[in-house]
Parts: C-alpha cells; sequence; structure tokens
C-alpha cells in the first residue's frame, strides 16, 4: 500500500514524530500497535524506537540518508551512539539543531535552510555524501517543514517561487510538485513521511491531497 494515514500521538503532524534515513524509519517508542502496523505495511522500512534527547519528536530533529545523518544537539551520547549503527551521524549545534526542519534530504542531494553557517554546510555535506545547497521555501527557512521527499519526487509548500523549485529540482535530482495535506495545510514536510515506496500523512488528510502525495511522489 503505496500510501496511508495515521495520527502520531493523536497529531497529524507525522513529519515531526517520523524520521525515514535510508532505510530505517524511526519512530517514537510506545506508538500502539496498529499505529506500528500501518507504518510498517506503508513505509515498508526497518521500525526502530528513538527518542532525541528524550523527545517524542524524532522527525523534527533528525534526517539523513543510506549514508548518514544529522541530529539536533540535545541528543544524548546513548542516542548519538544508537544512531551511529545506521550511518556517519553529525550533531548540529549553535542553535540551529532542529535538523528535520531545516533539511530536507535524499540519495542525491539536501537542501538546507538559510540559517545554517556555510562552514556547518560542508560537514553536512561530508556526512551525508550529496551535494546540499541553502534556499528557502515559500521565502521561509524552515524547509523541513515546507517539503517531503523521497528518489522520486518532492512534494512542496503551494507558494514555491520558480526559482526556488529550479533550485530544489536541480539538488535532488527529482521532479517538484506543490500540494497541501491535512485538510489544507501547505507545511507538507511536517505532515507527511515517506520512504521510496511508500507515504503516511494525518488521518485529516483529504483523499485529494493524498493522491497528490502520490503523484508527487512516484508512487502512481
Amino acid at each position: 500500500m503505496p500510501i496511508n494515514t495515521v495520527d502520531i500521538f493523536g497529531s497529524d503532524q507525522v513529519g515531526i514524530h517520523l524520521a525515514a534515513v535510508g532505510n530505517v524509519l524511526f519512530h517514537p517508542p510506545e506508538l500502539p500497535q496498529p499505529s506500528l502496523d500501518i507504518l510498517e505495511q506503508t513505509i515498508e522500512l526497518e521500525l526502530v524506537p528513538t527518542m532525541i534527547g528524550g523527545s517524542n519528536l524524532v522527525g523534527a530533529l533528525l534526517c539523513g540518508n543510506s549514508r548518514g545523518m544529522a541530529v539536533a544537539d540535545i541528543a544524548t551520547e546513548r542516542d548519538i551512539d544508537a544512531l551511529t549503527s545506521y550511518g556517519d551521524v553529525v550533531v548540529m549545534e549553535g542553535g540551529v539543531n532542529t535538523a528535520g526542519n531545516l533539511m530536507v534530504v535524499n540519495e542525491a542531494g539536501a537542501i538546507a535552510s538559510p540559517a545554517i553557517p556555510r562552514d556547518g554546510l560542508e560537514i553536512l555535506s561530508d556526512v551525508l555524501g550529496v551535494p546540499i545547497v541553502s534556499t528557502t521555501v515559500a521565502g521561509q527557512d524552515v524547509v523541513g517543514s515546507l517539503a517531503a521527499a523521497n528518489d522520486k519526487g518532492v512534494l512542496l509548500h503551494p507558494d514555491v517561487t520558480p526559482d526556488e523549485a529550479l533550485v530544489i529540482e536541480e539538488i535532488l535530482g527529482v521532479p517538484p510538485m506543490v500540494g497541501t495535506v491535512s485538510f489544507g495545510s501547505p507545511y507538507v514536510g511536517a505532515g507527511v513521511c515517506a520512504s521510496n515506496t511508500g507515504a503516511v500523512s494525518g488521518t485529516k488528510t483529504t483523499g485529494p491531497e493524498l493522491n497528490r502525495v502520490e503523484d508527487a511522489l512516484g508512487f502512481l
């Protein structure tokens, strides 16, 4: 099943709770079994229960690909040790650290918030093993909340500009589309979690919105 809906602890903002990184889906512990079943059947990645610095907002604090990942500096040494089992890890520091909110990553490239310093971009590019560019989406810098990507496509905030879309298409190597989730929310990155085989969104997401997600991320 390429797409389904689920709420995480009563929230339809699944993208801030879930992080698909390479072959792994990091998710908060203690999710009910029906939710885990939906994630396993839809995302089709290894499920790994994880907290970052005691927070369940895993998707907001972590992002990456099969080569490596970036994590917020609230991560404990124990958190980091656990993550290194799945790839190289860079800790984002200096107050600009909500990795999942500030970056969008696939196997071809990464886009990053202008809030991330240039020397930080170089480190991130090395760890993720892909080129990285700094850009806004719809004029906003929380790019991870405004875009959802896999290796087939990227769904963007409806107000993304043509110049932004062009940069994103070039660096991620996938065609961009715009859409909404959760009955009209433009924060598609916060509302969707996707792998190359499937995606989940919150239960408020309408049928036409789900169809748009399917199309944008290459499931149709």
